[in-house]
Formats: structure tokens, sequence, C-alpha cells
């Protein structure tokens, strides 16, 4: 009986340790960005957490066309049409490689599956010498289609999960449907694809983010055309060390919106997203 009391006792202060340990992970997790969203509310400078009052000056004064210098507005669009696009091409190239690979035989299938496995192990930077110009000879550098091209062309090497996922789809599905006549486009397109909810939102959210947040290719490939920057190198151009003490509050609050329809998506879309990592446990 005693014994049993003291590994309650101690189950008990394991489980407040616990607690502890979460909250205090909390506070340290969610601290920077109450004290971002101060700062976008606050004209203090980037010296002082709290300012002397607040304010929407740091975000009208984002979209304002007094604004020469910085063209916020630009940026957010530039970002948006080019998220939207890439999100498109790339979730059809990573569903279309995706099923060929887990429903179709083929000749090298194996090997390509290996070779594609092989070059994700290696950080997509890497190739930026050569994209820059393989675009640059067909005058794609320091525009949006080039970006488009940048974030779509490797994308249907990124098969892996969804392959897991249609894995778990069983082929006697779709040998049923070649049996009535149905061809391999009206499998994916009319059974395949409406079975796959989760894994098509999983491969939208990633393919949508990447482009939204990605810094590096933006700044090697668009130069010095800041009206064809994205988002995120422009925010990276506010605060540097020339304009970090008189834009630092409007980049607070360009954070903040920038972080507003991702926040907003995966919100909307959490049920499925975890549905599609899930159901991707079949090799």
């Amino acid at each position: 009986m005693a014994q049993e009391k003291s590994m309650s006792k101690s189950r008990a202060t394991a489980d407040v340790l616990s607690y502890i340990g979460l909250v205090v992970l909390s506070i340290i997790w969610v601290s920077p960005i109450i004290i971002l969203i101060i700062q976008s509310f606050t004209n203090s400078g980037n010296s002082r957490i709290l300012g002397t009052k607040f304010t929407l000056d740091n975000y009208i004064k984002l979209f304002s066309k007094e604004e020469v210098e910085f063209h916020y507005g630009k940026w957010y669009l530039n970002t948006f049409i080019v998220a939207i696009i890439c999100c498109i091409i790339s979730t059809f190239f990573v569903l279309s490689v995706s099923y060929t690979m887990s429903r179709l035989r083929f000749k090298m299938r194996k090997s390509f599956m290996n070779i594609a496995l092989i070059l994700g192990m290696f950080p997509g930077f890497m190739s930026m010498i050569a994209i820059y110009h393989i675009l640059k000879q067909v005058k794609l550098t320091g525009t949006l289609t080039g970006l488009v091209v940048a974030y779509t062309a490797g994308a249907g090497l990124g098969f892996y999960i969804a392959k897991g996922f249609f894995d778990t789809i069983p082929k006697a599905i779709d040998e049923a449907a070649w049996i009535d006549g149905a061809t391999k486009w009206q499998v994916f397109t009319q059974i395949t694809v409406p079975l796959s909810k989760p894994i098509i939102v999983y491969t939208i959210l990633t393919s949508f983010n990447a482009a939204w947040v990605d810094f590096i290719l933006v700044s090697y490939l668009q130069g010095d055309k800041v009206d064809k920057y994205t988002i995120a190198y422009g925010l990276y151009k506010m605060v540097d060390m020339q304009h970090i003490t008189t834009y630092y509050n409007r980049f607070c609050a360009g954070s903040i919106l920038v972080a507003i329809p991702l926040t907003i998506l995966f919100i909307c879309m959490q049920k499925f997203y975890a549905e599609g990592l899930s159901g991707a446990v079949k090799g």
C-alpha cells in the first residue's frame, strides 16, 4: 500500500514537472510573436519593446503610395501570384508522378525512384548557379515567370509522401474500373483523386508554403529588380544596416501580415494535413 502511494506521488510529481516544462516552453515560443505584434503597433524603433503609444501607422505606411523605396503591396501581390501558380503546377506534377510510381510498372522504375531519393538528400540551393544560368539563357531572370519555373521544375521529385498515400488505396478499385472500360486517366481523375483529398490538401499546403516563404532563390534570381521581389526578400531588405532604424516597426507589421494567409490555411486544413501524413505510411 505504501509502495502504491509512493508510485502515485511520483507520477503526480512527474506530471506537475511536465506541465511546468510545457508552460516554460510555450512562453519561450510565444514571446517573440507577442513582441513582434506589439512592435508592429508602436513607433518605438528597434531599441525598446514597448513604444510610447499604439498606432496603425506602420500598417498604413506599408501600402502608402508615398512609399517609393519599398513596394510592400507589390511584393505581397507578387508573392501571392507566384505561390498560387506554383501551388497548382506543383500539385499536378507531384500527384501525377506519385500515381505513376504507385500504380504503373515499367522499366527503370526502381532506378528512377532511387535517383530521386538521392537527389532529395541535397538541399535545393546547391543548384542555384545552374538554375540562374539556365534562366539567364532564356531571359527569365528578374521575372516572376522565372521564379515559377524555378519552384515547379523539380516539384515532381517530391513524390514519395503522396506515393505512400496512393499505395494505401486498394489496387482492386483500379482494376474493377479498367474492367468496366475506364482509361488510366479516368481512373486517376474520377476515382483516385476523390479518394485522395488529404494528400492533395497536404501537397497544396506545402507547395504554397514553399513559394510563399522562400528567400534564397528570390535573392539570387531577381537581382536589383525591386518591383519583382517577393515578400520574404523584400522584408529582409527593410532591415538591412541602412534602413533598420527607420523601417523596423514597419518590418514587424509586414511580418504579421505575411503570417496571416499561412495561419488561416493551416488552421482550416490541419485536419486534412494530419490525415495526409498519417496515410503515407506505406512505401
